[in-house]
């Protein structure tokens, strides 16, 4: 008997219940917070082990790997998709609750795989789930109609690079077992199934579909694809290829890459995305790092990324419910129109930037301490470098454009939001706050032993992030009219993706077309003519084969019809006497023959 039950159970079933009995009752909202609360007892409850075995084709699947990595993912998994169903719980549209469950099942069935079979089906889930809840929102954006289609036009490159990865590996190992990778003895396929997960975790030059992709998501949607994609990709590295140089570097670049271009951004939305991209490259370095500290620092990283992050599209996700914009260059003055708001915005924006009191203090100081503690001083220093970064545009520019202003404020009128929405931010904005105050909190989780002793609230640490941000706000003050948002959306490496379909238009398509217009040309001289020339000869055997056949048969039929009809005279002697005469011939015939 196990003593797991698997959380991604609940989803699946509240995504059924859902499609057919929604439609029949008026309560089936009340339904959205039960599945996050079973998972979280089960996350809670479950025991380490290799549970749920099913042997298909074969094959021996593992859905049921629970160890101290995949329960610190699946801890805030679960807390996050209760978050993130209460904040959904005023939607009336049961496709995007649907949509969001089987979302959020598929990114529970990646932590628990024990096998690339079993991570490969519920990564393609996640993948047709996420792509959805862009999809879904095309009433109010038709931007969200493209945006979707190259999400997921991305990831099915993604998905294919990683399942050929693992076929390549299968016939080569045998088996399809998930472990660790030693980057001294990698293959090819190690590296095609790494380069598949770093699509999701939007490696540089294929991150385009992250900034492109959230900004056009439902409000909703937006909370839902914050937490979970992004960071079940940093859990199948953590979990396949830690210590491997090449994450240290391009964890690196990430970071510096998202703060540089949140900086020039105008659509709120944007720069959250940019800043994932960002703060993905923290937990990535770690994972390249590779040592226990920076395990550990990884882990708690991306559970304190999800809460606050997470809060941060709540809150720019209810400025644009209820302004119906998020671009910087139209908003401003909000601060009393819906402080609420911006007290949570606040509370997720410092805790980003990793102030003293906020979770991103206690998670994103100790993958720092990690890189100086193995003695990797560059890598270390440009990671404090991007903190600068972060807080300049997401925990400066962001709000204060939006909420202050230093220019004319929003006047329009505002749609009131609803009460879940608030309840759902409040949640994580105490969450943020309780863990930085206590990181025991989060500390507990923790996969990896020997980092017991590391203290974020050192005299040092606080001291050194202190001046860090000081100077940043000082900076920010100055250059305040230099970082003023204008209407326009910066071209990023979409614009490689557009040079390469022209690329391929000019080397495919063009060619295809003066081919066929060859054989157009070639059809119109020579086709033509010979299809002509064989009508006339099937007209010619029609006529004079077919024909000739069937209508003289039909002479034949009539002429001995008549010969038939001439000698039934209806007389006696007649009939005797061809009855006589038959007789004679048959007579002499065999005489003949004999």
């Amino acid at each position: 008997m196990t003593s797991f039950i698997h959380p991604a159970l609940a989803f699946f079933g509240l995504a059924l219940l859902l499609l057919f009995l929604a439609p029949k009752v008026t309560w089936w909202r009340w339904l959205l917070p039960v599945a996050p609360v079973l998972a979280i007892i089960s996350v809670f409850a479950a025991g380490t082990g290799d549970h749920l075995h099913v042997a298909y084709l074969g094959l021996n699947l593992s859905l049921g790997r629970v160890d101290s990595l995949s329960l610190i993912f699946a801890n805030i998994f679960a807390i996050q998709a209760l978050i993130g169903f209460i904040y959904a719980f005023h939607l009336q549209e049961i496709r995007h609750h649907v949509a969001a469950a089987t979302y959020v099942g598929g990114a529970f069935g990646c932590l628990f795989a024990g096998d690339y079979l079993t991570l490969f089906i519920f990564w393609e889930v996640m993948s047709v789930a996420s792509t959805l809840l862009i999809w879904f929102n095309t009433k109010d954006n038709p931007r969200a109609v493209g945006a979707g289609i190259r999400y997921f036009l991305i990831h099915t490159i993604g998905g294919l690079l990683m399942l050929a990865g693992i076929l390549l590996r299968y016939q080569v190992t045998g088996d399809f077992v998930f472990t660790a990778v030693d980057p001294a003895n990698a293959a090819y396929y190690d590296w095609l199934i790494m380069l598949g997960f770093g699509v999701n975790a939007a490696f540089v030059i294929v991150h385009a579909w992250l900034p492109d992709a959230y900004p056009e998501a439902t409000i909703p949607g937006a909370v839902f694809m914050s937490a979970f994609t992004t960071k079940t990709a940093v859990y199948v590295l953590a979990r396949g290829y830690p210590g491997w140089e090449f994450l240290a570097w391009m964890g690196i670049v990430m970071s510096l890459y998202g703060v540089f271009y949140a900086t020039m951004e105008n659509n709120a939305r944007r720069i959250l995305s940019y800043h994932i991209m960002s703060q993905v490259g923290y937990m990535i370095t770690g994972i390249g790092i590779g040592t226990a500290l920076a395990l550990n620092g990884t882990s708690a990283h991306a559970y304190a990324h999800i809460l606050y992050k997470g809060l941060l599209f709540m809150s720019v996700g209810a400025v644009l419910y209820a302004a119906g914009t998020a671009k910087l260059n139209e908003l401003g003055g909000l601060a009393g129109r819906l402080p609420l708001v911006m007290l949570a915005y606040v509370v997720a924006g410092l805790s980003i930037s990793g102030m003293p009191v906020f979770n991103g203090f206690v998670s994103k100081t100790m993958t720092i301490a990690a890189a100086f503690d193995d003695h990797r001083v560059l890598l270390g220093m440009l990671m404090e470098v991007a903190a600068v970064g972060t807080f300049l545009s997401v925990g400066l520019k962001l709000p204060y454009f939006a909420f202050w202003g230093g220019k004319p404020t929003y006047a329009k009128p505002l749609r009131p939001i609803p009460v879940n929405m608030y309840i759902a931010m409040a949640a994580a904005a105490f969450l943020c706050t309780a863990q930085g105050l206590f990181p025991d909190l989060l500390y507990r989780f923790l996969p990896y032993p020997g980092s017991e002793a590391f203290q974020p609230w050192s005299a040092w640490k606080v001291l050194l992030t202190l001046l860090l941000l000081g100077f940043t706000g000082l900076g920010f003050m100055v250059m305040r009219k230099v970082l003023t948002p204008h209407a326009q959306r910066n071209l990023d490496f979409e614009a490689l993706y557009i040079y390469l379909g022209r690329i391929f238009l000019a080397l495919v398509s063009r060619p295809l077309a003066w081919l066929d217009s060859i054989w157009s040309e070639v059809y119109n001289r020579i086709g033509l003519v010979g299809l002509l020339l064989l009508g006339k000869a099937t007209s010619w055997f029609d006529r004079m084969g077919i024909d000739f056949i069937i209508d003289n048969s039909a002479v034949g039929a009539r002429d001995t019809g008549g010969l038939m009809t001439t000698a039934q005279t209806g007389r006696l002697q007649d009939y005797l006497a061809l009855a006589i005469a038959l007789a004679s011939g048959l007579a002499l015939l065999v005489w003949y023959l004999a």
